[in-house]
């Protein structure tokens, strides 16, 4: 279970009577949080997500996380609304740690995405990025293209014993990435992870969208592009072309994508799989077999990478859709 962080019952009594949702009945944590201790909460007011944010979360980026979800859902994005306390604040200390109440959710992920899923994620992704556009507050996104060279530099020297000739491949690929990545794309705000287990359905229609810890400003489109990664290739990393069609088509309903992005589609999917793959690879190396965390095998990501470099245009994710 990824519980980092043990919180007794008084502590966490005290905790809930900051807020008006009235007094503790039980909680337990949550086994699937890899970044932060989540404990799903009881009280005689409702069911609510108590989140405790670890190190990997910097505590300076939390009232634009919080903010983000408060905004979006304000503006009818079915996302985790932060509770606030009784002092109008969204986030306070426990156990040594910055934490938060969030409400909770109804529905499953996932596991296997249909070509539904795919459709009303579309939908759902461009409805998120309309709602985003009035939000003031900005971040960087800290895994962009201009992190990625300092983050293979971290472990380039046993790439090799992940995977023979993973070195040459990552290398190559960065060179290809930093000078074709695509500059003047429509920005706002992306979730930069929504992958299948961030996102909620109920009778294959979305109930929520989840985990915004790695939300920032970028470019629109990279944010498709993590999606047909990570919601459109079966469990041997081959593309499902319905899935990748149902995608686009589903968000290209509700915020028409532009020439230009059309244009860059193949190269956003590449630079998507190249953050995965580089994220994944570094994990693996640094994290020990034993650790709460569970690690997620970077080859994925290398057939993945691959696929995308065969891709001319967009028309090969989805038909219809032509530059």
């Amino acid at each position: 279970m990824a519980v980092y962080t043990e919180v007794s019952d008084d502590e966490l009594a005290r905790f809930v009577a900051r807020y008006d949702i009235g007094s503790l009945l039980s909680f337990k944590g949550i086994a699937e949080g890899v970044e932060n201790t989540n404990y799903l909460v009881h009280t005689t007011g409702g069911t609510f997500i108590l989140t405790l944010y670890e190190k990997r979360v910097a505590v300076e980026d939390l009232p634009f996380f919080l903010g983000l979800m408060d905004h979006l859902s304000a503006r009818g994005v079915t996302c985790p609304l932060p509770v606030r306390d009784t002092s109008d604040q969204m986030l306070n200390q426990l156990a040594g740690r910055s934490a938060a109440l969030i409400t909770f959710l109804e529905g499953v992920w996932p596991k296997r995405p249909k070509v539904a899923h795919c459709l009303e994620l579309g939908k759902a992704l461009a409805r998120m990025h309309i709602a985003g556009e009035d939000f003031p507050a900005r971040r960087a996104n800290a895994l962009g293209i201009q992190d990625w060279r300092p983050l293979f530099n971290k472990f380039s020297a046993k790439a090799e014993d992940l995977c023979p000739g993973l070195h040459d491949l990552i290398g190559e690929e960065l060179r290809f990435l930093e000078s074709s990545w695509p500059k003047d794309l429509p920005q706002g705000v992306i979730h930069a992870d929504l992958f299948p287990d961030n996102v909620f359905f109920v009778d294959d229609k979305i109930s929520g969208i989840i985990d915004f810890y790695f939300a920032c400003n970028d470019a629109l489109a990279y944010d498709i592009a993590v999606c047909l990664n990570a919601w459109c290739f079966d469990a041997n990393s081959t593309f499902e072309p319905a899935k990748g069609d149902a995608l686009l088509k589903g968000y290209d309903s509700v915020r028409r994508l532009s020439p230009p992005e059309h244009d860059a589609m193949p190269i956003l999917a590449r630079g998507a799989a190249m953050r995965f793959l580089l994220t994944r690879s570094y994990d693996w190396l640094n994290t020990p077999k034993d650790a709460l965390v569970a690690r997620k095998d970077p080859e994925d990501y290398i057939r993945r990478l691959k696929f995308h470099q065969s891709v001319q245009s967009i028309s090969d994710y989805a038909k219809q859709l032509t530059s």
